[in-house]
């Protein structure tokens, strides 16, 4: 199913590079299209480098994994993978300085909870969201299309927690010498908690994904899967370096940036103010929105009223009934 998915054909990459390639662009973009936006003299120092924008994102995928573990009720790991994912993709196309990751990470997570069948009502899921949860619902509502249409709707993820399943059922099966399989559960988690943070999803397959988590788990439980990786799984096709690759991802994973705390003050400055959900101008936008769909219903109804009316003409067809005639 995987091969032929659209998450194989549209969001699957070569490598870093090519993802960093993409947020590059999305970064210069944004920047020409908001510099007359700068203050005299600010200059490019106004906005965000790509490497901030990475800071950033990478520490509110750190925040999304809290926000997921602290879920009630428990949230399915899947759900956790998906809303990653979405969240992932979201960022190579959209500049932070465009969305506020805060808003997107929320959207994500409600998003993943609909399309996974984790039935949560909205009130359900605000209970999780600390501060104004009114306005934390409208956020969710009015970007939940947004992210809806910059994911293409591509929104089925395919996950490695399957393919470790059946990875474990095939260890017990084939592998005498590995024993207390259940046991590397805990440590296969953690590794796919890491995995998450990295970009390891968008270039490596579920199953190669879901390989490396298996073997890093067994070696830090003292056990050896060589031979079952070399005569069972791979035999000739060398795939292991996918799952060395993997591993030192994770192991590579950097702490979050010691100046979050003035990146976030830079962002509010720079943002898009049409798209924050605080500033008048995003209010005159939703109030323009409101009055352009009002003029559209004022444009719309009548007109077809008055085509029901004029086929009422005929005393022999049938009469559209107004509220009055009710």
């Amino acid at each position: 199913m995987f091969p032929k998915s659209t998450q194989a054909q549209f969001w699957m990459f070569e490598n870093e590079g090519d993802l960093n390639i993409l947020r590059s662009k999305t970064n210069v973009a944004y920047i020409e299209s908001h510099k007359n936006e700068a203050p005299a003299g600010a200059g490019d120092g106004h906005f965000l480098t790509e490497q901030d924008e990475a800071d950033v994102v990478f520490y509110f995928s750190v925040k999304m994994g809290e926000f997921c573990d602290k879920f009630k009720p428990p949230m399915p790991s899947y759900v956790k993978g998906t809303s990653s994912h979405y969240f992932k993709r979201f960022y190579l196309h959209n500049s932070v300085m465009n969305y506020h990751p805060k808003e997107i990470l929320v959207t994500a997570v409600y998003l993943a909870c609909k399309v996974e069948e984790f039935n949560v009502s909205m009130q359900q899921f605000i209970a999780n969201v600390q501060g104004n949860q009114e306005r934390a619902t409208k956020i969710i509502l009015n970007n939940e299309l947004l992210l809806m249409q910059e994911l293409q709707f591509h929104l089925t993820v395919h996950n490695p927690f399957r393919a470790v399943e059946g990875l474990l059922i095939d260890i017990k099966t084939r592998c005498d010498s590995v024993h207390s399989v259940d046991s590397f559960r805990p440590e296969i988690q953690t590794f796919l908690d890491s995995v998450f943070l990295t970009d390891a999803c968008m270039i490596y397959a579920p199953s190669q994904i879901a390989l490396a988590a298996v073997i890093h788990a067994a070696s830090r439980q003292k056990q050896n899967l060589d031979s079952y990786v070399t005569e069972s799984l791979f035999g000739e096709q060398g795939e292991e370096a996918c799952v060395r690759n993997i591993r030192v991802m994770v192991k590579n994973i950097p702490d979050p940036t010691p100046n979050i705390k003035t990146l976030c003050t830079r962002l509010e400055q720079c943002r898009n103010q049409d798209n924050n959900p605080d500033s008048l101008a995003y209010k005159r936008k939703l109030e323009e929105l409101v009055d352009e769909d009002d003029l559209l219903l004022e444009d719309h109804i009548p007109s077809k009223q008055a085509r029901l009316d004029s086929d009422s003409g005929d005393s022999s067809g049938v009469r559209a009934l107004s509220p009055r005639d009710a």
